[in-house]
């Protein structure tokens, strides 16, 4: 039988239902063997990477203005009907390749991926699982809508960052209040859009055959290599290895700022009074600067960014309309990242970029491989790729070698994100408890439940601002952190992958081009080893205890003494 006409990403972006499941029968009904496998298996892969990209494409649209009713249309089309419906024709696929009972040269790993989706697939929640992606997408809608009263005008939210590091503290409490007003206003809207979710994702769940959606996602993530309860004792070592040091800094905090106590709006300040770092001011600085320092940090690096910024595939101002939070997307089809932001100015734009062009090398350098599933990593591997960049390409900050601080700036912005990658580390273990609490405490489903199960959990994680009298705003923090909306369960990975930069920062002090090396070689594996091969090729390794996170903090920590002032 000769190989089937294949549509594009372009040709599939006005798809429907029956045409993608027109194309799946085809697929279907050819002969399949060990013989016939590899041409089957390309055909296969080369549909989903257009199916992928075209949904991704309205994905991207949507989030770019959620206030467009056709942008909003399409992307539900994708993602509540088709997508959800792909997943069931894509699961009996993996039947037939299965029954074989043998994995191409390649393949070994995403068969055994392809044998756990079809353990815990069920027709049932197909309808369930789109449903979730409509309940998602209504969440986008409402926080992408937000905006402020400032100075007499209406800011979208992230604009306030800079507000919040003004050296003079009333402005910056009029900051945090604004920023914290609309969730605090929506929080019975957004409360009954999670009620939903949670009754939807605990039936997934239940129809799959486990007990809860905890169990159910860690399978459906294929977390292979570590389990709920690995989590809790990542938690304890948290809390145990990495509070001490957050305190510390914390407390160094109160002295300079001369304040008996810190509050939510003291966190971002300069604490010696200096006006806060201001490293762009258009998205045109931000991506010219950004694109110099990976010339710097590596020339092949540098030539990837070049191709984003001169194929459209940055996206990095905040405006009114446009979805919270940053992303990067694979274009399966293409093989290019878009990357997207809401950038207001600030030192934690510049990180954020990084984070995601860590993301964006991923997805160039596993390209490369034939097929789709040998190139999707797992969540654990892709964090590790964006976390890892940030401290990689650090150096190449100095205005000196093109980046965008002179000597005195550089070493501020250092402090700022050693301290933030501390910092980091417990409020995912904040996110991460919270979920498992939510979903396996039995008391998930009660709105009020929740809200004073996240303020138990700050209390013990983050210790270091005084939020007396601002209960509401403690609780409407969480309502923010979109990753509990629309990807549940989706967060360990951020700490699993904070500890693994840190040995890769350590391994590039001692041997930067190695260092680089080695990480470039362990993001071209793509999904073709485990999370701990991975690691391996990159030179770290998964941490979980308590004496190897210490040993990590301790680290940073000397190197925080050793910066000026």
């Amino acid at each position: 039988m000769p190989p089937i006409s294949r549509p594009t990403a372009s040709s599939l972006r006005a798809t429907t239902w029956e045409e993608v499941r027109a194309y799946y029968a085809t697929l279907t009904e050819r002969p399949l063997d060990r013989g016939t496998a590899e041409g089957w298996l390309r055909e296969w892969s080369d549909y989903e990477s257009a199916l992928s990209e075209a949904a991704a494409l309205a994905m991207i649209d949507y989030t770019c203005d959620t206030e467009d009713a056709g942008k909003r249309e399409l992307y539900q089309r994708f993602s509540g009907d088709i997508l959800p419906r792909a997943e069931e024709l894509s699961v009996a696929l993996a039947k037939r390749l299965v029954a074989l009972g043998w994995a191409p040269k390649g393949m070994e790993l995403p068969v055994r991926r392809f044998r756990a989706q079809i353990e815990i697939f069920r027709e049932a929640n197909v309808p369930l699982l789109a449903q979730g992606e409509k309940l998602g997408s209504e969440y986008q809608a409402i926080v992408g809508g937000f905006t402020a009263e400032w100075e007499g005008g209406q800011l979208p939210i992230p604009q306030l960052a800079p507000f919040l590091k003004d050296l003079d503290r009333g402005v910056r409490e009029r900051a945090f209040r604004a920023s914290t007003a609309p969730y605090i206003a929506a929080r019975g809207q957004l409360a009954a859009i999670f009620d939903q979710q949670y009754a939807l994702r605990q039936q997934v769940a239940k129809n799959a055959g486990f007990p809860d959606y905890e169990k159910y996602a860690f399978a459906s993530k294929q977390r292979f290599d570590y389990t709920p309860d690995d989590c809790r004792r990542w938690h304890d070592a948290v809390e145990a290895a990495v509070l001490p040091a957050v305190e510390r800094i914390h407390a160094a905090r109160r002295k300079r700022l001369g304040l008996d106590r810190l509050r939510p709006w003291d966190m971002e300040v300069d604490p010696l009074g200096r006006a806060a770092l201001k490293p762009f001011t258009t998205d045109q600085q931000l991506i010219a600067t950004t694109e110099q320092v990976f010339v710097m940090v590596d020339a092949e690096l540098g030539v990837e960014f070049t191709t984003m910024r001169q194929e459209g595939l940055l996206d990095l101002g905040s405006r009114k309309g446009k979805a919270p939070g940053g992303y990067c997307e694979t274009l399966h089809e293409r093989g290019r990242p878009f990357i997207f932001m809401n950038a207001a100015g600030t030192m934690e734009d510049v990180m954020t970029l990084l984070h995601e062009s860590g993301h964006a090398f991923h997805a160039f350098s596993s390209h490369a491989l034939p097929l789709l599933w040998q190139r999707n990593p797992t969540m654990e591997q892709a964090e590790l790729a964006s976390m890892g960049m940030e401290l990689l390409a650090f150096d190449g900050l100095r205005r000196s070698q093109g980046g965008f601080f002179d000597e005195a700036e550089w070493g501020r912005a250092r402090r700022e994100h050693l301290e933030d990658v501390l910092f980091t580390l417990p409020h995912v273990s904040s996110v991460d408890a919270l979920q498992s609490w939510i979903y396996t405490s039995g008391q998930g489903h009660d709105a009020a439940a929740r809200d004073a199960e996240w303020c138990r959990l700050r209390s013990r994680f983050d210790q270091g601002a005084d939020w007396t009298g601002l209960e509401a705003e403690r609780v409407g923090r969480w309502y923010r952190q979109l990753h509990i909306f629309l990807y549940p369960f989706y967060y360990i990975e951020y700490g699993l992958a904070q500890l693994g930069a840190i040995q890769l920062w350590l391994n590039a002090r001692r041997d930067h081009p190695a260092a680089l090396a080695a990480y470039r070689r362990a993001l071209a594996l793509g999904g073709t080893v485990t999370l701990p091969q991975m690691y391996q090729a990159a030179g770290v390794e998964l941490v979980f205890d308590r004496g190897r996170m210490a040993e990590l903090v301790a680290a940073v920590e000397e190197e925080l003494a050793r910066l000026p002032e």
